[in-house]
């Protein structure tokens, strides 16, 4: 599908655009993703029928305005989550030319990484609810739309959002940057694990983990942290601790809350003993998803680290 020929085609007779390949229907969620009863009663929405002044991006990109909704696709959000840092990668996967106040007719398209070649995803803006509740990811700020038109087209590539159930997190990072990816177990890590966090932090890889345990039953431990759960890297340092240094490491929850409650977490004692400007510089007190953590209790809570860039 040509963007820029419907859009024309949709200005030219005011229409918004229905997409018909992947249309505002059942077929799109998938067969399995809800019972019965409750896929007959989702209703899609445009942005424009609930929010007065939508846009596709408000300040910039950012992983905080992500929040999952009830789609299990925390491997594809922990990926993106990691790609809003890296805006390089993220504007091919973001084109520009779209927008709600300018040649607004209800088509956005987004691009991803298929078998060597970037594809041109179209999509409408019709949003799956359920219960007036997103079904889909839904945007922090309310609204912000670029986090659930994204899910859309991914799920279109996908064939329905019933194929975002459950996947890996080093999939979406190919398809989101075409790069070439690594995947390291913490349960038998390589000595210099922590080297390898901050120099990748440093070369600007995008950077996933995630536990073990059922993916579809998403069982909270008493320490904050998810099992069978993908989150997001988003820092790695190395800092100045009481006499000496220590490695910590910041993880973002796809959910948009819940953290780590253990040390380094954002309330913990042993920030006490970090000098006040690195403290300020790095620590966001916040209920937002994200927290810092020690590289040894990383190593224990997560299972697997994946990195990812344009070149090994």
């Amino acid at each position: 599908q040509d963007f820029n020929h419907l859009r024309a085609l949709c200005l030219s007779q005011g229409l918004l655009f229905e997409d018909a390949t992947f249309p505002a229907y059942v077929s799109s969620i998938g067969p399995n993703l809800l019972p019965e009863d409750k896929l007959q009663q989702i209703q899609w929405k445009r942005p424009t029928e609930i929010q007065k002044n939508p846009y596709l991006i408000m300040d910039g990109v950012s992983r905080f305005d992500i929040m999952q909704g009830e789609i299990g696709d925390c491997w594809l959000l922990a990926a993106l989550g990691s790609l809003t840092l890296q805006k390089h990668f993220l504007e091919n996967v973001l084109p520009k030319d779209q927008g709600f106040e300018d040649d607004y007719a209800g088509i956005f398209h987004f691009r991803f990484w298929q078998y060597g070649d970037w594809v041109d995803v179209v999509i409408d803006d019709q949003l799956p609810f359920l219960n007036g509740r997103y079904l889909s990811v839904h945007p922090r700020t309310s609204n912000e739309f670029w986090p659930s038109l994204l899910e859309k087209a991914y799920a279109k590539l996908r064939g329905s959002y019933q194929n975002l159930h459950g996947g890996y997190i080093s999939d979406a990072l190919v398809d989101l940057t075409g790069g070439v990816q690594v995947q390291i177990s913490l349960k038998d890590p390589p000595p210099d694990v922590e080297e390898i966090l901050k120099a990748a932090d440093k070369s600007q890889c995008l950077m996933g983990c995630s536990t073990s345990g059922p993916v579809r039953r998403n069982i909270e431990l008493r320490n904050g942290i998810v099992q069978g759960h993908a989150y997001t890297v988003t820092g790695a340092v190395k800092i100045r601790y009481k006499n000496g240094w220590k490695h910590i490491i910041r993880v973002w929850n796809p959910w948009g809350h819940g953290e780590w409650k253990g040390p380094w977490s954002d309330n913990s004692p042993q920030w006490d003993h970090v000098e006040p400007k690195f403290r300020e510089a790095l620590l966001r007190n916040k209920d937002d998803g994200e927290f810092w953590m020690s590289c040894e209790n990383f190593q224990e809570q997560f299972s697997w680290l994946y990195i990812c860039n344009s070149t090994p």
